[in-house]
């Protein structure tokens, strides 16, 4: 059986009965979802916590707290964009434990954390970090800037650009309306333009 990775509005009928395994305890069904689903949430773990080591122990509570709740999946999204709100959630919640610089998804404000305004000299599209991810000193440089990105938009953008989600899945990884995720997702493009401004001027 060939499972979803891409995370979708609702379950189809072929998962549906996947998810029955599941709930049933089914240990090869349960292999599956961790190989199918794996490398992507470990992706995203890894783009929100910078480490490793931390990755792979929000990977592992993901999956743990999946199989344990599993019986409570009511089915109104699909198993992927299900275990991508566990694994945000799961990240979220480590950074918050160092310090109260980090806020939760629900606190931010329209108009905070704007960041400064991006040259008027830049192209519009110079600096976009999708485009120039492939490069190595690139993408430390935009590591270092996701990392200043309050949390609220560092998910969705992470979620957004990165993962390649929809803006639909995206809303719902994070309990937040399209709309929302529209608005967040633009001001994290401004931001991390502001923040790279410098790098690619150099």
């Amino acid at each position: 059986m060939e499972l979803m990775v891409t995370p979708e509005d609702a379950p189809c009928f072929e998962e549906a009965e996947f998810i029955d395994q599941l709930r049933a305890g089914d240990a090869a069904a349960c292999a599956a979802c961790i190989r199918e689903h794996g490398p992507d949430l470990y992706r995203l773990a890894l783009r929100m916590m910078h480490d490793e080591a931390d990755a792979e122990d929000v990977l592992q509570e993901t999956f743990l707290a999946a199989f344990r709740n599993i019986a409570g999946f009511e089915g109104r999204s699909s198993l992927g964009t299900w275990l991508y709100r566990i694994a945000a959630n799961t990240a979220l919640m480590k950074l918050r434990r160092p310090g109260p610089d980090l806020v939760s998804v629900e606190e931010v404000t329209e108009e905070s954390d704007l960041g400064r305004l991006l040259p008027q000299q830049l192209h519009d599209d110079c600096c976009r970090p999708e485009i120039d991810f492939e490069a190595e000193e690139r993408q430390q440089a935009l590591r270092q800037a996701l990392h200043k990105l309050p949390e609220t938009l560092r998910s969705v953008f992470l979620l957004r650009d990165l993962q390649g989600l929809s803006t639909a899945a995206t809303a719902a990884v994070l309990d937040l309306t399209e709309s929302a995720v529209k608005k967040r997702l633009q001001r994290a493009r401004l931001q991390l333009r502001a923040i790279l401004a410098e790098y690619f001027d150099e």
